[in-house]
This record gives C-alpha cells, sequence and structure tokens, in this order.
C-alpha cells in the first residue's frame, strides 16, 4: 500500500463515486450504515472513494454537527481494509483559512489529493483564486473541480484553468460544468499547457458516456476522459463499474451512444433535474434505501427531502431501464457489509 502511486491509477482511468452520508432519523450519523456503503462500493470494483464532497453534505461541516472528519475516518478505515489499493480523495471547500485547515486534516489521515471547490469564493479574482489554489496546493495534491452554476458554482473562463494547470500540485480535474463549451475550455487549457500528468475525470452526469468515448484532438494532442467522478456512481456502482470497462476497451457506437442517453434518463431523475437538482441527494439516498444500503432518505438540513413527483421518476427509469441497476449484486452481499 505505501509504494501505491494514485497518481498513475488516477491517470489510468477509475470509477470513483461522491460517497453519500448515511444519517438516522434523528439527523445522527449512522456509523454501521456509513461503512456498509464504503463496503458496497469497494466490493464494486471502485477505483477510488471521494468523501466530504457535495453528496456526502456539505453540512457535514457545520459546527452543530461536526462531521466533517468522522466521516472521513470512517471512508479511510475501509479503505485500509480494502484488498485492492484505491485513491482516496476528500472535499476541500471554503475560504482560503478554511480550505487549508481541510487540506491539513486530509493529509493528516492519509488522503492522497482534495477535490476543490471555488464555490466560496464567487467575486474572487482570477489572481486571487490562483493563490487560493497555489495555497491548498502547498499543502496536498489538488483536483480541480468545475462544478456547474445551477448548484453554485460559477463561471471559471478559459485564461484561469491555463493558469490553474501550470500548478504543480494539480494532478486531475473533476469537470462539472454542464456544458459543452466549458468543457472544451478545460480540455484545451491542458492540452496547451503541454502537460501529460494531469488526468481528466467527467462529473458530467448529463454526458457521462460520451464524455467517456470522446476523443478530443486539439492540434498536434489528442485527450481523453480517463475515468469519472461522480455523484451519480454512488448507486448502481457494479454496472458503473463494467460501463466504465466498455467505454475503455470498445470503440464508439450507436449502441454505447443510446446507452449514454439511458444513463442520463436516470440521472435526470435521481438528480432532479427537472427541478433543478433540488432532490439530488435524496434522489440518491432514495435509490440506495431501495436497494437496502440506507435505512431512509434522511439529509442533515431537514429541507432537502425529494421533489414532487422524482419518486414516480426513479420508479419509471428502474423499469425501463433494468438492465442499468446492481440490486441482484447488492441483495447477494448486503448482509456482510452490514456486519
Amino acid at each position: 500500500m505505501a509504494n501505491f502511486d494514485f497518481r498513475h491509477a488516477l491517470q489510468k482511468g477509475l470509477v470513483i463515486p461522491a460517497h453519500p452520508l448515511a444519517v438516522t432519523e434523528n439527523r445522527r450519523l449512522d456509523e454501521r450504515y456509513q461503512r456498509a456503503l464504503s463496503r458496497y462500493y469497494l466490493a464494486a470494483g471502485v477505483g477510488g472513494l471521494a468523501v466530504g464532497v457535495h453528496t456526502t453534505q456539505f453540512a457535514i461541516r457545520d459546527p452543530r454537527f461536526g462531521l466533517f472528519e468522522d466521516v472521513l475516518v470512517l471512508a479511510a478505515e475501509e479503505m485500509d481494509r480494502a484488498i485492492n489499493p484505491v485513491v482516496r480523495i476528500g472535499g476541500i471547500c471554503g475560504k482560503t483559512t478554511q480550505a487549508v485547515q481541510e487540506a491539513e486534516t486530509l493529509s493528516r489521515l492519509g488522503y492522497h489529493c482534495g477535490l476543490l471547490s471555488l464555490a466560496a469564493l464567487p467575486q474572487a479574482t482570477e489572481d486571487e483564486l490562483i493563490l487560493h489554489v497555489k495555497s491548498v496546493g502547498s499543502v496536498i495534491p489538488i483536483v480541480g473541480f468545475y462544478l456547474q452554476t445551477a448548484v453554485g458554482g460559477r463561471v471559471l473562463p478559459y485564461s484561469f484553468w491555463r493558469r490553474f494547470v501550470e500548478i504543480e500540485a494539480v494532478v486531475g480535474i473533476k469537470i462539472a460544468a454542464f456544458n459543452r463549451y466549458q468543457t472544451l475550455d478545460v480540455i484545451r487549457a491542458v492540452a496547451e499547457s503541454g502537460r501529460d500528468d494531469i488526468a481528466l475525470y467527467t462529473g458530467n452526469d448529463d454526458n457521462i458516456v460520451a464524455d467517456l468515448i470522446t476523443p478530443w484532438r486539439l492540434g498536434e494532442r489528442q485527450l481523453r476522459f480517463t475515468g469519472g467522478l461522480l455523484g451519480h456512481w454512488s448507486v448502481w456502482t457494479r454496472s458503473a463499474v463494467e460501463l466504465l470497462q466498455r467505454c475503455q476497451t470498445e470503440t464508439a457506437s450507436p449502441e454505447l451512444l443510446q446507452l449514454g442517453v439511458e444513463v442520463t434518463d436516470c440521472n435526470a431523475a435521481f438528480f432532479d433535474a427537472a427541478n433543478n437538482f433540488h432532490g439530488c441527494i435524496a434522489g440518491i439516498h432514495e435509490v440506495l434505501r431501495r436497494q437496502g444500503l440506507l435505512q431512509g432518505i434522511w439529509c442533515l438540513d431537514e429541507n432537502e427531502g425529494l421533489s414532487r413527483g422524482q419518486a414516480q421518476e426513479i420508479e419509471r427509469v428502474y423499469r425501463t431501464y433494468p438492465h442499468l441497476n446492481d440490486d441482484q449484486f447488492v441483495a447477494e452481499h448486503l448482509d456482510e457489509w452490514l456486519r
């Protein structure tokens, strides 16, 4: 484990689910089910876990709950028990002082890198953003994060990404802009930097398969998304592992493109696209609850829940795409994960 080259693993391409948070009806951490989720992902064959990110709920940092370090520790303990080493990514957010403190916590707990959100700096200049990134990168390697504006991200132009990729601490970028033009800005910046050690990960839940099978040729360079770091892959994860293997080994085909449409339809239901993603976390919880991996869909924020009609949409995609779920895999192993 000590010789694990996480950078090489990232560049090879991995399924990295964004880890949800299991809480009781009283909105307290449910350690048994939290561990079960980690065990599920590891048994499904993921190559990494992203913990303390949006799907884990940003409220874990609220002093009322104080769960940021707790959930990082639980996931790290389960990853320690894994047969094969996996990439350990922790979420980092907030302004510079908070972000550096979170990076220090991740480093102390043995995480390889931090997924750096810039959502807390909506008015910062480009120079201020770059200084912020360098401050965090002095503590831990960084995976950049282009977060869509619908859920609190900000537009980050090509000029920012071109400077961003010059920072030595950057080891990867998750692109979740949900926008082809903005996605291209990031890929172009990496291509023109000349760096070949930055792994590109799709977070574009509306375009997962197309991202993974598309060759992005810019001038003399051709880049590809090597894997996905996705909240969507926190459900039906065994099927996600199989999907990435197909995207990495098969030639792009109408069949794969159709599969991509099916995945996007499921994501629309899980993430509540019809209601501007209001029920995105609760939707993920509902799928896990149906499988027995959570006891309920409770979130730390009492105002977070399923939107009207979202449960019916989840039921619809379950019926329409039975080949995409991994319910049988979960049923076969659930008892051992809950021990």
